[in-house]
């Protein structure tokens, strides 16, 4: 019984979030200043005003505001999540042709910043008070204060444009047939997108993790440990990483929501074609069918990805396993 309510519990937050960002998504996008009959047809367009009233009325935009939410809203729950104005296709497939580049973008990124984070946090709190842990910390204090499209114009001038190691974007060489595409060519574009990306993460995790084994190695047994003889090397890696393993982990996972959110940067700068640029190309056209399918899309992954880590963290940690279950 305790398992039940729990999982409904689970299950009404879900559709709580899930109301309220489509209700938020909607709003914001009445308010916006885009006309999506002026987006769809263009501003130099030579079609009559009868053509552009049979357009608008195609696409429900002479209804009021609430009719056409409450249209869509109804739609939505029986699995028609509309077509989109942009790319001419149904939102599920616009959204299932993008997300499989933006999840393997995310992912690599994801990794590279908690394993390239924490070995850095390591390093710096190991040599706290030298010059390499003031280096390491400048280093993550400017990654943590430069925006997202700034490093990646950074990289994009220098990498590609400059010293030509990488190529200047999409996710493919140009003028190669799909079924010609290598593994490597996919790897090849997708290392300054993917580095740009764990920007987002890499200070953090970094600063994060050099703080609390700074506080680990000061602790009372710490010092216990090294009075029997053990040296920083074997403190750290008996005692310190596994200390501070699940705080990262617990940072780690939870900054999985602010790659999420930074990749339309990430995607536009490089003109990768994820879900990031589906957004901003559905954002400058106004275009409301893809704009609410991928918002209710992101809220439903990152939510199950956030109840993923709140699984994990009681199978790593005994303790927060009960908290939960007295919680329930």
């Amino acid at each position: 019984m305790a398992r039940v309510r729990y999982l409904c519990k689970t299950i009404f937050r879900m559709l709580t979030l899930l109301i309220a960002v489509s209700i938020l998504s909607f709003v914001l996008i009445e308010k916006s200043p885009i006309d999506p009959l002026v987006a769809y047809v263009g501003t130099n367009s030579t079609l009559t005003q009868e053509a552009k009233d049979e357009i608008a009325e195609h696409w429900g935009l002479n209804d009021p505001p609430v009719q056409r939410f409450v249209t869509w809203a109804k739609n939505f729950v029986r699995g028609d999540w509309g077509d989109s104005i942009t790319f001419k296709k149904p939102v599920k497939t616009v959204i299932k042709e993008r997300f499989q580049y933006s999840l393997a973008l995310m992912l690599v990124a994801w990794v590279f910043s908690g394993v390239l984070g924490f070995l850095m946090g390591i390093i710096a709190a190991v040599k706290r008070g030298t010059f390499l842990d003031k280096v390491i910390k400048t280093f993550c204090l400017v990654l943590q204060s430069a925006p997202t499209f700034w490093i990646g114009l950074l990289l994009l001038s220098l990498f590609a444009v400059k010293l030509q190691w990488f190529p200047i974007g999409l996710a493919a060489p140009m003028g190669k047939m799909a079924e010609d595409v290598t593994l490597w060519d996919r790897i090849y574009h997708m290392i300054l997108p993917a580095f740009t990306l764990s920007v987002l993460g890499i200070g953090k995790i970094t600063l994060y993790t050099r703080q609390k084994l700074v506080e680990i190695m000061n602790s009372d047994f710490m010092l216990f440990a090294k009075a029997r003889g053990e040296n920083t090397r074997q403190l750290v890696c008996r005692h310190g990483i596994r200390n501070i393993a699940l705080p990262a982990i617990t940072l780690q996972f939870a900054s999985f929501s602010e790659l999420f959110g930074g990749i339309a940067l990430a995607e536009s700068v490089f003109s990768y074609p994820g879900l990031g640029s589906a957004v901003t190309s559905a954002g400058l056209n106004a275009d409301v069918p893809l704009l609410l399918g991928i918002a209710v899309f992101s809220a439903m992954f990152v939510f199950v990805g956030n109840l993923c880590a709140n699984l994990l963290y009681s199978i790593l940690d005994p303790r927060i396993k009960e908290g939960m279950q007295s919680e329930k």
